[in-house]
């Protein structure tokens, strides 16, 4: 209200990315929800500048209540839970020997034109990722490989190859602390993050840490049923992580990992923000003020012979 108020600020970009934010924090919409919003993001998504409508698209591609009518509007096919992940073409022989080393134009340019995530961005996505059924979860991940947000960068091979041999011999023993560490320091994390991808019960988050090491399939199963009594004794669920990671794009985990390193830093920015606008300010003008102000207290002076002098 206080934009609409302004000559010369135009709020549709705002509005439209706050109706977003709104809409996605919930799982389950009404009716009459589902339809205003529809009203009213259709009619701001060509009103809007291209960074405003790139950054609800990539937004809106990832939740799995998306409206229909949205994603047609943003260019996005509808998606679908129970589907399979869509398989990568096949590669051929004569580019396997170069493929850790050179990239295809389609990589070059999705990494120079990619969306950086913001921090906040991270934060909502993970929290989303981890709040979300199996099924909610991999509707996010084809919805991830559509996205126009910037993946993290690929892990160097050797330093790759290094961090899946350790994992899988943690695996074998079923050393999970050690285990977590070294995936942490592969994949640039903080302990409490590696915590939660490790401990994951879904296990869709264990398989795109995976992915993003590059991590061969058949150590990945090894790993499901080595490093968990739990899981490993799970048929089903060793047998759907392992489909699950053979059809997983690598553009999705390395997403996935970006917005687990970026939800950190807004972690750590909301730790140290104070709780009113001016705290800071009132907090140097406390620092500054003298504890006495002069001829506020009695100076008694003393000589040899007591107060009497």
């Amino acid at each position: 209200m206080t934009l609409s108020h302004r000559e010369g600020v135009d709020i549709r970009p705002t509005l439209l990315r706050v109706l977003t934010d709104l809409y996605v924090q919930a799982s389950v919409h009404s009716a009459d929800e589902e339809r205003q919003f529809v009203e009213l993001t259709s009619r701001l998504i060509d009103e809007v500048d291209d960074a405003t409508r790139a950054a609800v698209r990539a937004r809106l591609a990832i939740y799995p209540a998306t409206p229909i009518e949205i994603l047609k509007k943003l260019g996005l096919p509808p998606a679908q839970p129970h589907e399979p992940l869509p398989l990568a073409r096949a590669i051929p022989a004569s580019m396997l020997s170069q493929r850790s080393s050179v990239r295809t134009p389609d990589e070059a340019r999705r990494s120079e034109t990619g969306l950086s995530m913001q921090p906040k961005d991270a934060a909502e996505i993970c929290d989303m990722f981890f709040r979300a059924s199996s099924n909610e979860r991999m509707a996010m991940l084809q919805g991830l490989v559509r996205t126009p947000l910037k993946p993290s960068a690929r892990i160097p091979d050797g330093r790759a190859a290094h961090a899946v041999e350790i994992l899988e011999m943690a695996a074998f023993v079923s050393d999970v602390e050690n285990f977590t560490l070294e995936l942490g320091d592969s994949l640039i994390l903080p302990a409490r993050t590696a915590e939660q991808v490790v401990n994951d019960s879904g296990g869709e988050a264990l398989a795109c840490a995976a992915k993003a090491l590059n991590m061969p399939s058949a150590v990945f199963q090894r790993v499901l049923l080595f490093l968990k009594p739990e899981v490993g004794q799970s048929v089903h669920t060793v047998f759907r992580l392992a489909r699950l990671y053979d059809r997983l794009n690598e553009r999705a985990a390395l997403i996935m990992l970006a917005a687990w390193r970026g939800s950190v830093v807004a972690q750590a920015r909301a730790k140290y923000r104070p709780s009113l606008y001016d705290d800071e300010r009132q907090r140097a003008r406390a620092a500054t003020r003298p504890s006495s102000q002069p001829g506020s207290s009695t100076i008694v002076r003393t000589g040899t012979d007591g107060p009497k002098r």
